[in-house]
């Protein structure tokens, strides 16, 4: 009888504590799942921050360009048509240049030929006294022949 009662009562003890550590495992677990969840709407907002972050910097890069663009444009309409002169001349300048190099190559262009012709043209059929020894060698032909 006695010791019956008593291993009931240290059984019961025993699978009191193992439910309430299991209660408590199950705890942890809720814990942790509700701070992941926690930690992914924080990257989350971060992320919605940063993208609305980069909009409004690029609507204020393209007001900021928009203002230089325009200042420019009128800076460009207040010079009024030096820029249009000077453009003028510097095309000139250039077709000069162009037409003088197109001319010194007509001009050049048969003298530069003739060498290229000559240097194709003119092959040494010697053979080094170096090449002939080493294939000699190479063939096992006596050298002193």
């Amino acid at each position: 009888g006695r010791r019956g009662a008593r291993d009931r009562d240290i059984d019961n003890k025993q699978t009191e504590a193992t439910m309430s550590s299991g209660t408590g495992i199950q705890e942890l677990m809720a814990a942790e799942t509700r701070a992941s969840q926690i930690v992914a709407e924080a990257r989350a907002a971060r992320g919605d921050r940063m993208k609305q972050a980069k909009v409004d910097a690029q609507s204020l890069i393209d007001i900021y360009k928009g203002e230089k663009q325009e200042e420019f444009n009128n800076r460009v309409l207040a010079a009024g048509g030096t820029g249009g002169s000077a453009s003028a001349k510097l095309q000139t300048e250039t077709n000069n240049e162009i037409s003088s190099m197109e001319s010194q190559f007509k001009g050049n262009a048969p003298k530069a030929t003739d060498v290229l012709l000559s240097k194709c043209c003119e092959v040494s059929l010697e053979v080094p006294t170096a090449r002939v020894r080493a294939t000699q060698k190479a063939y096992g032909v006596p050298t002193n022949l």
